[in-house]
């Protein structure tokens, strides 16, 4: 086979075969096909796109080039979460200590920051000493000492997306609905998970932008999921506006540590209760969404998920003490501040500037080799609905790198629109979705 012809195919719109595909993955892998090539297939992918039948062989292409852990040797029902990517979106630094402490089994396999969305790794890399980087012995043994272990790839688990992941953030590539479901179930149905809850995202700040194309995701999830034998749920929530109060690394790690003392936004709370609750029913806790609700409360008040998230920091080689001493987090140089012009209510928020701005910051990565400033990043003051006076401050930008916030602040200036009328506040999720169909999100 021939590398180029294989990328002329796709770029003409035809139909790639399951070898065709083994091919160029295992060119890549070993070092015969160069990122430029691999480039030119992936935007050939984003801009033709993949039907379903090579969404699935690209998925087995990508899990199979690594191992696939069996996990069977472990207690209970496994069930791990996975997120779209958004803006603000800590999610999984809560949800994992949370539903591990309720008894169901954790292991999560996690990417770092795609394009304007940061990534779990590294958050968590932002906790002094932390180490994201585990052999799968450790992995294991994690999750049998405390029920939860967060890794990212590695070159024996899902090592094409690993190296794939990385170059999508940087080429433009990041926004296909085929490549995004090849490389959250690569990683998914490789770590030893039983069932499996998806997040997918939409709105202005979201890869899917509309709720049809968040559908549409979902579905191949789903049904991909399924043929390797996994239930799954899938939640669709609004990213049309930043989740949460902050983005940037180690401010989310702070934020979510606030939430797991109860003391978290409430649309961050929305999300992660929700989550957790379809997480516990597919791990066999709870029969229900509102009992799954209640559990994970509980475990909130009562400080077990708490605990839980400093026992999973400190086998991981985190300090467990920033859990009380936020001050353990390096300051930032600078600080700024972007007031509103005049009275009135939030009625939109420019999602995706705010997450590009944090990039700006340099709390993501611009290039492949970019390094990540884990202490920079933005607090926002103001979400869609809340009412605002003139000079109050919408946002507060930390930074570094004098000319980086000042480039942040030209990407969200007009970021924010206020209006006289009375605005609602946006609700995070959406419906539901699983085998049967779509249903609406209710806790009942």
């Amino acid at each position: 086979m021939i590398i180029s012809e294989i990328i002329a195919k796709k770029r003409d719109g035809e139909k790639l075969i399951r070898e065709e595909i083994d091919f160029i993955l295992q060119g890549y892998l070993s070092g015969a096909i160069p990122d430029y090539q691999m480039s030119a297939f992936l935007m050939a992918i984003f801009i033709r796109g993949m039907d379903l039948e090579e969404t699935e062989n690209l998925t087995w292409s990508m899990m199979n080039s690594g191992k696939i852990l069996d996990l069977g040797f472990i207690p209970g029902i496994k069930v791990d979460k996975h997120s779209t990517g958004g803006v603000g979106d800590k999610v999984s630094l809560i949800l994992a200590p949370l539903v591990a402490s309720c008894g169901v089994p954790v292991p999560m396999v996690s990417g770092r920051g795609l394009g304007h969305t940061g990534g779990t790794l590294d958050k968590l890399e932002s906790i002094p000493g932390f180490r994201t980087s585990l052999s799968l012995s450790e992995f294991i043994d994690n999750l049998k000492k405390s029920g939860v272990s967060i890794m990212g790839q590695t070159e024996e688990i899902s090592s094409a997306d690993g190296k794939i992941y990385a170059l999508r953030d940087v080429t433009g590539t990041v926004n296909s609905i085929p490549l995004i479901t090849a490389s959250i179930l690569s990683k998914k149905l490789t770590s030893g998970t039983d069932a499996l809850v998806f997040d997918v995202k939409c709105g202005n700040g979201a890869f899917m932008k509309s709720r049809e194309d968040a559908q549409n995701l979902a579905s191949n999830l789903i049904r991909i999921s399924g043929k390797a034998g996994r239930k799954c749920m899938v939640l669709i929530t609004d990213m049309n506006e930043p989740l949460g109060n902050s983005t940037g690394n180690s401010l989310e790690v702070i934020e979510s540590v606030e939430t797991l003392k109860g003391n978290g936004p409430e649309d961050l709370l929305e999300v992660t209760l929700s989550l957790g609750s379809c997480m516990l029913i597919l791990g066999g806790v709870v029969s229900s969404l509102s009992d799954g609700k209640e559990l994970l409360l509980k475990k909130i008040e009562n400080r077990e998920g708490l605990n839980k998230f400093r026992q999973m920091v400190s086998q991981q080689g985190g300090d467990p003490r920033i859990v009380e001493d936020y001050s353990l987090f390096p300051k930032t140089n600078y600080q700024k501040e972007l007031k509103s012009e005049k009275d009135g209510y939030i009625s939109f928020i420019d999602t995706k500037a705010i997450g590009l701005a944090a990039v700006e910051l340099g709390a993501g990565r611009v290039k492949l080799d970019s390094t990540v400033d884990l202490d920079v990043g933005i607090t926002i003051k103001k979400k869609v609905g809340d009412q605002v006076k003139k000079d109050e401050v919408l946002v507060r930008l930390l930074a570094n790198d004098y000319d980086k916030c000042k480039k942040a602040e030209e990407r969200i200036k007009n970021g924010f629109r206020i209006t006289k009328k009375k605005v609602k506040k946006i609700k995070k999720v959406l419906f539901i979705m699983d085998e049967k169909g779509v249903k609406k999100f209710i806790f009942n």
